[in-house]
């Protein structure tokens, strides 16, 4: 199985591509001009910001920069695209021959461009209408061979891809959209605009199972494009697959040859390799770390911020406590230190706790002390009210964590009195 993609981004600039025309506006038709609306005679200008910001992405997907970029018009009809063709790169790209790193393997990048998204087309019942304030804002397109075999190795992926345009200014809030190109037989089959992550696993998942049952049944698979339906969660044929010589590319005559040498551009920054080298002589997994700085760069900056000063560990627990009680508001540093002595006290943090922290307000926290028997009781009425937490554990030991979490919470304990005790208890369920 070989899987391939093309990956869309909407870059960072305040205006398009090629005109002044604003790259955010809510009224539909009131970011246009001459130029994004496809007017004879109008002249495109390239936005240098968004070569800027291609050149960070290329740069941090590992590509050989070239130093002379240029444009070509991909001709085709269709209603979203006034100009029946639409400027992008080719040869003339940013940068090639790059590849990302995802679990020790490298997934190879074919081509990193700047192209011009076209206008949204919006249905409402019978109407087609067209807003053509998206026609026209800078894209990248990030094109990787078919080296990722696996649905786990696509999210792996998409995951680390998001979280290195997270760190070069890219808004990954807005949908990821992708171009995604399956081959389970030596037949590519592409699956054309897939918004979003989980549509794109669930379309990767889907055509796997519809080309492994084909294969099976010795039925010939199509070489075509296909649309994913979010509602039914298939795969549905468009038309046969176009090739480039279909597109009919031309050198863009309106734009010239752009030497983009010694155009500086933002640092790469790889939360892979920065959890790694924080986990090193602490008893933390990498991987908690990667997970809470992947999207997060404020948690990266408390991290280094405490470091020196407290435990790994329990920095971490702190933030991981915050973003589960404190809101969508940014943690401060007083707060989160306040939290991480709290742990190291091997204290419980309540959305309580979180929110005295966050007012201001100084937190005593004093633990309910109970005797044996009365502790046991507590631990079996619990286990007995919530049988489908005890039959997870069984299946998962990790379980545990969560059922002393609950207790402890709930009634005031402290953790390590209740541990022992229902790891013994437990063994008698």
């Amino acid at each position: 199985m070989k899987i391939g993609l093309e990956v869309h981004v909407a870059l960072p600039t305040k205006s398009k591509l090629f005109c002044s025309c604003s790259a955010e506006a809510e009224e539909p038709n009131t970011a246009i001009c001459p130029i994004c609306l496809g007017f004879p005679g109008s002249k495109p200008m390239l936005n240098e910001a968004a070569v800027t910001s291609a050149l960070g992405i290329a740069n941090a997907l590992h590509c050989k920069i070239n130093r002379n970029i240029s444009f070509v018009r991909k001709v085709y009809f269709y209603p979203d695209l006034p100009k029946c063709y639409q400027i992008t790169q080719t040869d003339g790209s940013v940068g090639g021959e790059g590849y990302l790193e995802i679990e020790g393997k490298k997934v190879r990048i074919r081509r990193v461009q700047i192209e011009e998204d076209p206008a949204q087309i919006v249905r409402e019942g019978l109407l087609t209408l067209l807003d053509f304030n998206r026609s026209g804002t800078p894209l990248v397109e990030i094109v990787t061979e078919p080296d990722i075999t696996s649905e786990e190795e696509l999210r792996s992926f998409i995951a680390n891809l998001r979280s290195i345009l997270y760190y070069l200014g890219v808004d990954i809030n807005k949908e990821i959209k992708a171009d995604l190109n399956i081959s389970l037989a030596d037949i590519r089959v592409e699956v054309k605009n897939v918004t979003g992550i989980k549509s794109l696993i669930e379309a990767t998942r889907f055509e796997i199972e519809r080309q492994t049952q084909l294969i099976k049944e010795g039925s010939p698979i199509a070489r075509e494009t296909r649309g994913y339906n979010e509602k039914s969660k298939l795969t549905e044929s468009l038309r046969e697959k176009e090739t480039d010589e279909e597109y009919g590319y031309i050198y863009e005559p309106d734009l010239t040859t752009f030497d983009i040498n010694g155009m500086g551009f933002r640092q790469a920054v790889y939360i892979g390799e920065i959890a790694e080298k924080l986990a090193q002589g602490s008893d933390l997994n990498p991987k908690t770390i990667r997970e809470i700085t992947m999207l997060d760069s404020r948690s990266l900056e408390l991290i280094n911020k405490f470091k020196a000063e407290y435990k790994l560990r329990s920095i971490v627990h702190a933030i991981e406590r915050y973003k589960k009680y404190g809101g969508e508001e940014a943690p401060s540093d007083d707060v989160i230190e306040k939290m991480t002595k709290l742990v190291e006290e091997d204290k419980i943090i309540t959305r309580e706790t979180v929110q005295d922290l966050k007012a201001g307000k100084q937190v005593a926290i004093e633990y309910s002390k109970l005797s044996g028997d009365q502790l046991d009781k507590l631990i079996r009425d619990f286990l007995d009210k919530n049988p489908k937490i005890v039959a997870e554990y069984k299946r998962n030991s990790k379980t545990i964590n969560l059922i002393i979490g609950k207790i402890t919470e709930k009634n005031g304990l402290h953790p390590k009195d209740v541990a022992k005790r229902v790891v013994e208890i437990l063994s008698g369920y």
